[in-house]
């Protein structure tokens, strides 16, 4: 069996070399002034396929034998380790399969059907999947490409931590997504071989916690979806957790109203576009600043493939959050020119409205009396609070919906 090890990674490095985007990273002024710490950021989402999982799935088909390569290879995936295998495997010119669960995106599966693999769509899980994913390797006599219990898959994302020490040799922790735990291994053997005294923290959604469930035994409890959908994995690798186990010094948990979070400020901040498990390392280090405080902290942005209509709602919701979209419920007297002084009122303090709707009959304010919702647009949060102060000295009683934090 090939033991996963710095001269490993290295090897890898190697075969990746301009197969692969060696990917940049950089200081983050802004974001160090929030968290406290000094905030590296690693853009693996600048990738051809917007992940790191081309690094270890293209070392992976590169160390197969010349018969492996001729019969194909198969995989199971729902996103990211999907494409990196079909482009690389169609780069090589190796067969290649893809089986993704049933509730895949429909834009993923496009995507990894250009990329020239073959897809099938099974299971209702992914679990479901993978079990069909191995079954048929065997049947078919070629090479499954497990998305992270494969030590030339864990080698592959180890050049990752081979570039960082490259770059930023004097960092203090380094922050990891974990899922399957392939990238965090892999990363964990190349920095600590060569500086021990750099910290590997990783960081999982409170709904997937693989490796901390496994580090700490006990059972997995189904509590639904997670924006992080990359690290969505119900149990670790059996390689992946032997090599944490010694050389990972701590994992954090993180919500799903804190991935939210990180992924706006990742978009208005860096102007780049994070999936969940890209952001989730930035939402770790804005949870726990005393972990961080002063530390010469690299986050880990592991991907970019986040859907459209997924983004865009958690960017209005950010706005909610944040007091810039807010929509309130005005009680009022049923008269003429009492809906036209409120808009005065919000136009001359310099809010925008969107949406108005006016409520006589389905209310239990008395027959003289009526309410409006109003959503509108502020600057942001202290124009919304001077917005209300006027609307209350005016003599109007103004509920703000719940989701906006004041």
């Amino acid at each position: 069996m090939t033991e996963v090890s710095l001269e490993l990674i290295k090897q890898a490095a190697e075969t990746l070399k301009d197969a692969v985007i060696r990917t940049p990273i950089t200081h983050s002024i802004t974001l160090s002034k929030i968290t406290g710490a000094e905030i590296y950021i690693k853009f693996e989402n600048l990738q051809f396929t917007a992940s790191f999982k081309e690094r270890g799935a293209l070392n992976k088909l590169s160390n197969l034998t010349d018969a492996q390569k001729k019969a194909g290879v198969i995989a199971a995936s729902a996103g990211n380790h999907a494409q990196g295998v079909a482009f690389h495997a169609n780069r090589l010119g190796i067969p290649a399969t893809i089986c993704m669960p049933k509730n895949t995106p429909f834009i993923k599966v496009t995507q990894t059907e250009e990329y020239g693999a073959k897809v099938i769509v099974t299971g209702n899980s992914f679990d479901d999947t993978a079990q069909y994913a191995a079954d048929t390797a065997l049947k078919e006599s070629i090479t499954l490409v497990h998305p992270f219990n494969d030590e030339y898959v864990i080698a592959g994302q180890g050049t990752i931590g081979l570039e960082i020490m490259e770059d930023v040799p004097d960092l203090d922790i380094i922050l990891v997504p974990v899922g399957g735990g392939g990238l965090i291994s892999g990363i964990a053997v190349a920095v600590k071989a060569l500086n021990p005294n750099i910290k590997i923290i990783g960081v999982q959604a409170e709904r997937f916690p693989s490796l901390h469930r496994a580090l700490n035994n006990y059972d997995f409890n189904d509590q639904g979806s997670t924006l992080a959908e990359g690290i969505a994995v119900k149990d670790i690798g059996a390689k992946t957790l032997k090599i944490a186990q010694k050389l990972v010094d701590d994992i954090l948990l993180i919500n799903e109203t804190d991935i939210e979070i990180a992924i706006c400020l990742m978009m208005n901040i860096e102007k780049t576009v994070p999936e969940g498990a890209g952001a989730i390392p930035l939402a770790a280090a804005l949870k726990y600043p005393e972990i961080f405080k002063g530390k010469k902290t690299a986050l880990i942005l592991s991907g970019g493939n986040i859907d459209t209509r997924l983004l865009a709602s958690i960017l209005m919701r950010g706005l909610v959050r944040d007091g810039r979209i807010t929509k309130l419920r005005i009680e009022l007297k049923d008269v003429p020119g009492a809906l036209a002084i409120i808009s005065g009122i919000i136009g001359t303090k310099g809010g925008n409205i969107i949406d108005v709707s006016h409520h006589r009959l389905f209310t239990e304010l008395p027959a003289k009396e009526t309410y409006s919702n109003i959503t509108l647009e502020t600057r942001d949060r202290q124009n919304l609070l001077e917005i209300l102060k006027e609307l209350n000295d005016a003599g109007f009683t103004v509920e703000v919906n719940r989701y906006t934090d004041l």
